[in-house]
Parts: structure tokens; sequence; C-alpha cells
């Protein structure tokens, strides 16, 4: 597992599997967010058998699937929302954690500065300095 932290109170990270959630617990996460379709999967790894096993180690998990074709505002607002009403850190995952950086970079256009948004992505590993202009936009409206 590989957690990369983007925020005191968010990470993201590749594709978990249900081993990980004891760690996730352990490492202090409360919510877990799903940005991977289940249609990129095996069954082992679709939402639900991750969100039962979260579930059971007590963590609060939300669906909400993620495609660079599909992303939209209301994905976003989502994810915000998840985040804001979680009870600790979030984790959330996608097939690199880039998807999912890149909603919570989205989520944060107007909240941060975007050079503040570009250089907490970066730090994690995630280049996302293409996305300034959309950024600043968001941040404008």
């Amino acid at each position: 597992m590989d957690i990369r932290q983007i925020s005191p109170t968010y990470a993201v990270s590749p594709q978990i599997d249900i081993n990980d959630i004891p760690a996730i617990a352990e490492a202090g996460f409360t919510t877990i967010i799903c940005n991977r379709p289940d249609a990129e999967v095996p069954p082992s790894h679709c939402a639900a058998a991750i969100e039962a096993a979260a579930t059971a180690a007590g963590l609060q998990f939300v669906i909400n699937p993620v495609t660079h074709q599909t992303l939209n505002m209301a994905m976003v607002d989502a994810q915000k929302s998840a985040m804001d009403t979680s009870s600790g850190p979030t984790l959330a995952y996608c097939a690199s954690g880039t998807r999912s950086s890149i909603v919570w970079s989205l989520s944060q256009a107007g909240v941060l500065p975007t050079d503040a948004i570009i250089a907490a992505t970066a730090s994690a590993g995630y280049d996302l300095a293409g996305m300034r202009g959309q950024l600043d936009s968001l941040a404008d409206a």
C-alpha cells in the first residue's frame, strides 16, 4: 500500500485491498473514498468488497467512481462533502492516486491558492501543473 499525504486531512493511494483495511484504520483514517469504477477491477477489489471490510473496521466508505472522461463538478462536490463530513482524515484511492489527487485539487480551487494546490500534489508525486488554468478559472468563478 502506497499512501501519499496531500494535506493534513487527505491522502491518496493506488488501489487498496481488503487486507489493507486494518493498516488504514491503524493509520488514523476514518473515511475511505473509492474513486475507481468497478469495471476497472476484478470482483475481489470491487467497491462492495472494500466497503464491507471498511465498514466492519468501523470506517466510513464513500463510492465516487471517477474517470477522466466522466469527471464533473457533481463528483467534485461529492468528494468535498465526504471530506468535509469525515470525523477524521480521509484516504481516497483509484488506480494510481492521480484521479483522487485531481478531484481533491478541483475541490480546493478557490479554497487554497492554486500554487498551494499544485505544490501539495507535486510533493506527493502527482504533477498537476497542467491544471493551473482550470484551477484558476474555478477559483475565479
